[in-house]
């Protein structure tokens, strides 16, 4: 593998550092939401530690969560209900093969190693998926409590909550995340 492969993929890398996150433009209305690596970075960081709190495979769920939201490079951030309407094979057909074009450049082996774990992530096949799934809807919650405290509409940012809170599985984190609902929902000098 030649250098120049290494900087085509961090420049497709680099385009989730541009690409906003769509869920809160078109349901808050915000001009300039987080990007997807912004996003994918907090998220990352907290599949790391709670994967290590749960004496789990932290390189292991790092990589899934790093690699989670990578296709949106090129797919761009499908909200939930854009993923329905295309139907979720469909939708993630397009992401795998989004992916494996980003990957294209890397070695064989390497590659077919990133889009196993991707698949495994999806799928949610192991603890470690199943944490980073858990530690993504987290970072959402954590994403929405902030746009509150920023001044967005506890309605619209109460949803964000909520949704990440059906979506988590781990007891312990859902009730971090009620937390961070009642704490909104109780300012009262915020509605």
């Amino acid at each position: 593998m030649d250098l120049g492969s290494i900087v085509g993929l961090a420049r497709a890398v680099g385009e989730m550092k541009r690409l906003r996150r769509a869920g809160w433009a078109k349901k808050l209305g915000m001009p300039e939401p987080e990007s997807v690596a912004e996003h994918a970075f907090r998220a990352a960081f907290l599949a790391m530690v709670l994967s290590d709190l749960a004496g789990l495979d932290s390189g292991k769920a790092m990589r899934m969560a790093l690699l989670d939201d990578l296709p949106e490079a090129i797919t761009g951030d499908l909200t939930p209900e854009e993923k329905a309407r295309m139907g979720a094979e469909e939708a993630l057909r397009k992401e795998e093969e989004a992916l494996g074009e980003i990957l294209s450049s890397l070695p064989p082996r390497l590659r077919d190693f990133y889009l196993g774990l991707w698949r495994e992530g999806q799928r949610g096949e192991s603890q470690e998926a199943r944490l980073v799934r858990d530690a993504d809807k987290l970072e959402m919650a954590l994403q929405a409590f902030e746009y509150w405290e920023r001044g967005w509409p506890l309605e619209g940012s109460i949803e964000f909550m909520e949704s990440a809170k059906a979506g988590i599985r781990d007891g312990r984190l859902s009730a971090l995340v009620e937390e961070l609902i009642h704490k909104a929902g109780r300012d009262p000098k915020r509605y």
